[in-house]
Parts: C-alpha cells; structure tokens; sequence
C-alpha cells in the first residue's frame, strides 16, 4: 500500500521556501493529527526567512504556529472534525517555572513550530494538551488570529488595567493593534503611537486615536489629553529606543509599563523615573490556555475586527511569494497562508 503524502513548505535559508511532497507523519502517543486551515505568518517567522535564527531552526524545519484547523482523527479524546486551535508551547513539566505552575516560561520549552516542525503543511501532529476546541460557526481565517490575540490578552491581563484608565500602545504594527483593541475591550482610553502612514490610516479606520511622533511631540501630545497626568498603562510594542524613551516619558504617577516587544540590543531605559513616579516595569512573554480563551470569546463576538487585520491571504503553493511580499509590503498586517480547504 502506497503511504499516505502530504504538501509541506520546508524553510531551507537563505529567505527560501521549498513546498515539498513528504509522507504523512504517524501521530506518537499524546498526539493529535491536526489538518491545517489557515496558518499566519508572525514577525517570529519573518526573523527565520532574514536568517536571524538558522542555529535555532536548521533548514528543514516546517514553520508556523498562527493556525486554524481541524482534528483529522479520534483519538485522545477529540473527535475527528472537531475545529481547533493549537497553543504551541510543550512544557517539561518539571524546571522551577513549571512546578510554580508557570509551565508558559518553562525553562526548557519548546515552541512547537520553531523548535519542532509546524502548521504550514497539510497535517499537524500536536500534543494533545496544546489543543483548544472551537465554537462551530467560527471562521477558520478568523481563527488564525486567535494565537497573536491571545498573546495581546496575555499582556492586557497582566496590565492590571481597570476601565476608564488611559492607556498608551506605542507601535501599531499586528501585535500593537491586537493589544490596542483588547485593551478599549477591558475599557481602556487607548491612544496609539505609530510612524507608517498606511498602519495610520487602518488605526484610525478602527476607531482608535492616534499620534505620529515623527511629526508631532508624543509626550506633550499624551499630557495634553491627560491633563498633565500621563498613561495610566503603557504598552512598548515597538522594540525600539525611541519607544522605550517614550514609555517612560509619557507614563503616569505608579503607572504600569509592559514591555511587549523583543528588543534586538539591550536599550538604554531611563531609571531615574521608575525612582521618581513609582512606576512599575512588566515583562511579558506568549500567554496561558485562560488567553487562549479569551481569545476565543474576542474573535467569536466580533471584539477584533479581524477582515481589517488580515490583509492578505496566498495559497501554500505561493509561500515563497506570500513571504517575499510581506516583506517588501509597507501596508499589510496580517498576512495569512491558506494550507487547506
């Protein structure tokens, strides 16, 4: 009997995708076969197509964790047919953070789709505690935003925020326009700082005020609409030094800073006012399965207006294209590939 084959794209270096036929992989015990929907493409994946993670990687690795798809077989107490997603972190279960019961920043995991294989191709097999179940009538592109909100909620939850609080996102980018719109759902007065023009314009489609800093003066900007109080939280999605002199700047007495982006080079951080207004400092790092599923409830109600986030979608066969375009783009944001029906 001829085995079983499936279409897989293979990241192989040098910004280069091969889109490879390989037989179907047998679920080990613990495993669920998942067949992929739609899978995103997150600035994690853009570091590996620049290159930036070959140790890490190697070149053969199948990437993608941003899916939607579906359990492809009975079996460890999911039902064939059922929509799921998958939370790809496989903890060890046994380091200090996983016995204090921090298994999402276990001190050995794994981020399924980096350092193990991932979602773009056909079937996925995960382990079985990764799996979260969907509402049927879902939408299964919309479904593929649920990993990046739950890593907004994630961070809005660790905020503290409280409803009528000013909050401040600098940097709109996919992340930063994910945790702005979950934070106006917890009832923050959310302004959004960003320098692109055309994420400008899709901000301020959402609703949301805006400042460019490149052409206005963003702290004086920010007190001005706080009656010199500043931003009750602050979150740093940008990942740069203009950004981090921002967050301080523009922060409030005790306000909350979280700190949101992977900054490449340690940044210069201005001490002096953590000292001075009592601020706090928040790390925060992917989400755990109560993000998941608030995600969930926030995709499914309408909360994120995921047709304006996602702005384009390729079929697999074209993932070479889809990243080369994504990287080239000044105007997208989420940029999906469509693995199966």
């Amino acid at each position: 009997m001829n085995q079983p084959m499936i279409a897989a794209a293979q990241y192989r270096g040098d910004k280069t995708f091969t889109l490879e036929n390989v037989p179907l992989p047998v679920p080990k015990p613990g495993e669920v076969p998942v067949r992929i929907a739609f899978c995103g493409i997150c600035g994690t994946d853009m570091h590996v197509y620049h290159g930036n993670m070959d140790a890490r990687v190697g070149f053969t690795r199948v990437l993608g964790h941003e899916m939607s798809g579906v359990v492809d077989a009975d079996g460890e107490g999911f039902t064939k047919g059922q929509k799921v997603v998958v939370r790809p972190l496989d903890h060890c279960g046994d380091c200090p953070a996983c016995r204090a019961g921090h298994q999402h920043i276990c001190h050995s995991l794994k981020f399924l789709g980096l350092d193990t294989d991932g979602a773009m191709q056909e079937v996925w097999n995960v382990p079985a505690h990764t799996l979260h179940i969907l509402p049927d009538d879902i939408r299964m592109d919309h479904a593929a935003l649920i990993e990046p909100v739950a890593v907004a909620c994630h961070d809005v939850r660790l905020s503290n925020l409280q409803a009528g609080e000013d909050v401040l996102v600098i940097g709109g980018g996919p992340i930063g326009v994910l945790v702005a719109m979950v934070a106006r759902d917890a009832g923050g007065k959310v302004v959004i700082s960003e320098v692109n023009a055309h994420r400008l314009t899709i901000l301020q489609k959402l609703g949301f005020d805006t400042v460019n800093p490149a052409e206005t003066d963003l702290q004086a900007d920010i007190m001005a609409r706080t009656g010199d109080k500043g931003a009750d939280v602050v979150f740093e999605v940008s990942g740069t030094q203009p950004g981090v002199d921002a967050m301080t700047a523009c922060a409030a007495t005790r306000a909350r800073i979280v700190m949101v982006a992977i900054h490449a080079a340690k940044p210069a951080v201005d001490m002096f006012q953590f000292f001075w207004r009592e601020l706090q400092l928040i790390g925060v790092r992917v989400y755990e399965p109560v993000d998941y599923e608030k995600a969930i409830t926030m995709i499914t109600s309408g909360g994120v207006d995921a047709d304006t986030v996602i702005t384009d979608v390729a079929p697999l066969a074209d993932i070479q294209q889809a990243f080369e375009n994504l990287d080239a783009s000044p105007t997208a944001m989420k940029s999906l590939i469509k693995v199966g029906a």
